[in-house]
């Protein structure tokens, strides 16, 4: 067989490799709480691999109920609690990769003052202090949910209901803040947008911050294809982006 053809051969070769992965789509569910971070990371990962990601994104809940009851996945990504996906059996518990943690923080309009958030007592004297609190509907966001039981900690549930005001999702929240509808926005800090200032965290004692983790899914056609990805998200590429959007990476 001529140099040249064996050259031929080659290329085709390497044509139809790239092809193949092309036409390999990487199925992800993930909460809203990593959203940003895969909306970064995504590009980068398909660049380098040559992969295709496609990401269907719901609340902590809702996205966690997806999974559980076997929806079309590759690498689901879990907010916890995960006792819900594990007994679900559609997850190889063994391939679990923590990746990050998500803090509730409180923002504010840009350029506006900010709450004093140095100690838990100076955070319960600010949100009382607050005219209106806006944050997303704890009926579908897990960071409603945590926040209602960060007021519950607190002992402040009853007394600032009344000023409280329920988006229906983070973006919402954080969009109403900007706006100047709500003196104070609480989401994420990986969820705030740009129109807001970060005014900082909720203390631990008051709000436990979710883990989000990622796994194989026990039915995915491409294990190689899922286990490239779940390995890069818990890399130390991702976890820059990770740093960069106020989450705490896993230690590893």
């Amino acid at each position: 067989m001529t140099s040249r053809r064996w050259l031929v051969l080659a290329a085709l070769a390497a044509v139809n490799s790239v092809a193949a992965f092309a036409q390999t789509e990487i199925g992800v569910i993930a909460p809203g709480g990593i959203r940003v971070a895969l909306e970064q990371l995504i590009p980068v990962f398909e660049s380098k691999t040559g992969y295709k990601v496609k990401a269907t994104y719901g609340s902590g809940p809702g996205s966690r109920q997806m999974v559980a009851r076997g929806d079309a996945v590759d690498v689901p990504i879990v907010q916890t609690p995960l006792e819900e996906v594990l007994k679900s059996g559609h997850v190889v518990e063994a391939s679990a990769k923590p990746l990050a943690s998500i803090e509730l923080g409180v923002a504010v309009k840009k350029g506006a003052p900010k709450p004093d958030m140095s100690s838990p007592e100076a955070v319960k004297k600010s949100l009382r202090a607050a005219k209106s609190i806006v944050y997303p509907d704890p009926k579908s966001a897990a960071a409603g949910i945590n926040f209602d039981l960060a007021l519950k900690n607190m002992g402040l549930t009853q007394e600032i209901e009344p000023k409280l005001k329920r988006a229906a999702n983070a973006a919402a929240a954080m969009k109403a803040t900007s706006d100047g509808e709500a003196e104070l926005g609480i989401t994420f800090l990986s969820e705030m947008t740009e129109g807001v200032d970060n005014a900082g965290a909720l203390p631990k004692e008051f709000s436990t911050p979710p883990s989000l983790v990622a796994y194989l899914s026990s039915h995915t056609k491409d294990k190689q294809a899922a286990q490239t990805f779940l390995d890069f998200l818990a890399g130390p590429e991702a976890a820059q982006v990770y740093r960069k959007l106020r989450m705490t990476p896993a230690a590893r």
